[in-house]
């Protein structure tokens, strides 16, 4: 290639560009990546304030994790799932010492949507019955089972033709914005309780899938008292609980995995991304001992190529090597606490609805208008190609130096755990002076 321009130019050309309307898409070209920065063709550097889709959790070229990708690639660089390996074996160990202790059996896969695919067709498998319920506000995925499961609006323009049928959606636990208009704690968590209202009215449910904090949907954090109920709930109705934890794990919220945080036990976990800290592609799917017991004497019909490619789970070792190594549980503790006491300070800005999160994961949710606490955009929005504020505001962030992910109505504040103080400070700064263009939005009324 010539140059910078042909990189650019060739890949708009010839590579779609996903969740977008093409023409709008204008992708920067990136040449490094270090810590929690990296680096574009011109020069410039860029504080990763959302881990690139909030998956870098160990920050950019960790040398251990890379060194270990190197030198198993060297050893064994691909094995059909029908074998065993180390890998395979100590990858599995780890998993059992840091995941919820009834989960005991894995499916290795290669991404989070794959996970949530397998979790799928073994709740259907082994329970015989065919029904899924999810949430509105989820995502979990992009192949057909898991779009079929997903609640916002990616679902809708495949709806129909790539998803499969079955699924109830329920309301979602959003205090800020209540779906049923109600307040916390005089609610008595209705959001749950409406799903057991549906379960006593629905047949064929096999399991019920949440993700324990929402997360692209705006880091919804749930009141203490939801996901024990929920689990008490599912077990009541003999249904399975399937957390999805693609975002929410490794250390993210400050426990290995968010369900930590309410001391529950799902039947099914799904979980990629930093689980090799995104370095390799690596999606998980773990299972109770009762189901894993039920195929010892049935058919598990799911497998495919990339199964437990061994090279992905040397990079899966790696990295929860270190983040034992690094300390990154204190400091997600430490930094995280920080975090959402400079984010908060953002609240101050008339189109800043809510700040919430858990750890190093958060949230900012906009409005319109602080007393309706109307949307700043909508997924309709989205949809018909309208201007959507968030894009404008990380677009500006972007210019000033800082990449964040931007979603509809909230920005993503995700960095990497190695994230110092300092970054947060340098993060905060720059959304403090993007957010008067969302400011210009807000009614220049609210309070």
């Amino acid at each position: 290639m010539s140059g910078f321009e042909d990189i650019v130019e060739i890949t708009r050309k010839h590579v779609f560009g996903t969740w977008r309307v093409q023409k709008t898409w204008k992708p920067v070209n990136i040449v490094s990546a270090e810590g929690c920065y990296f680096t574009d063709s011109s020069g410039k550097k860029y504080l990763d304030l959302s881990s690139q889709l909030i998956c870098v959790n160990l920050g950019h070229s960790n040398m251990n994790v890379i060194n270990a990708i190197y030198e198993y690639m060297k050893k064994l660089q691909y094995l059909t799932p029908a074998f065993a390996c180390d890998v395979r074996a100590e990858l599995s160990r780890m998993l059992l010492e840091i995941m919820p202790k009834n989960i005991i059996k894995f499916f290795y896969s290669t991404s989070g949507t794959e996970a949530v695919e397998a979790a799928l067709k073994i709740a259907r498998m082994y329970t015989r019955k065919h029904k899924i319920i999810s949430r509105y506000r989820s995502y979990h995925g992009s192949t057909a089972a898991s779009i079929s499961i997903t609640g916002e609006l990616r679902r809708i323009p495949v709806e129909g033709y790539h998803t499969v049928p079955g699924t109830q959606f329920a309301p979602e636990c959003y205090c800020y914005r209540c779906p049923f208009k109600l307040s916390y704690p005089e609610c008595g968590i209705t959001c749950a309780e409406y799903i057991d209202y549906m379960l006593q009215h629905e047949g064929d449910v096999a399991a019920v899938i949440v993700e324990p904090v929402v997360g692209s949907n705006g880091v919804i954090v749930p009141p203490h008292e939801y996901l024990p109920r929920l689990r008490e709930i599912t077990r009541d109705h003999n249904v399975l609980l399937i957390v999805d934890e693609v975002m929410s794990g490794w250390l993210r919220t400050g426990e290995w995995f968010a369900v930590h945080h309410w001391k529950i036990e799902p039947d099914i976990m799904v979980t990629a991304k930093g689980v090799t800290s995104g370095y390799l592609p690596l999606g998980v799917t773990g299972v109770s001992r009762e189901i894993s017991e039920y195929f010892e004497e049935n058919l598990f019909a799911h497998g495919h190529t990339y199964e437990a490619h061994p090279v992905t789970l040397a990079a899966g070792i790696a990295t929860i090597n270190e983040y034992k190594r690094l300390n990154i549980r204190d400091n997600v503790l430490k930094v995280g606490e920080y975090l959402g006491k400079r984010l908060k300070e953002l609240e101050a800005h008339p189109s800043v609805g809510e700040v919430r999160g858990l750890g190093m994961f958060w949230a900012i949710d906009l409005t319109r208008d602080k007393k309706t606490k109307k949307f700043m955009n909508t997924p309709k929005d989205k949809l018909a190609g309208r201007p959507i504020v968030v894009e404008k505001v990380a677009a500006k962030a972007s210019e000033l130096g800082v990449f964040i992910i931007g979603w509809v109505n909230n920005l993503l504040v995700a960095p990497p755990l190695i994230a110092t103080r300092e970054d947060i400070d340098r993060g905060v700064e720059v959304l403090d002076e993007a957010l008067k263009l969302a400011d210009q939005e807000a009614s220049s009324k609210t309070s």
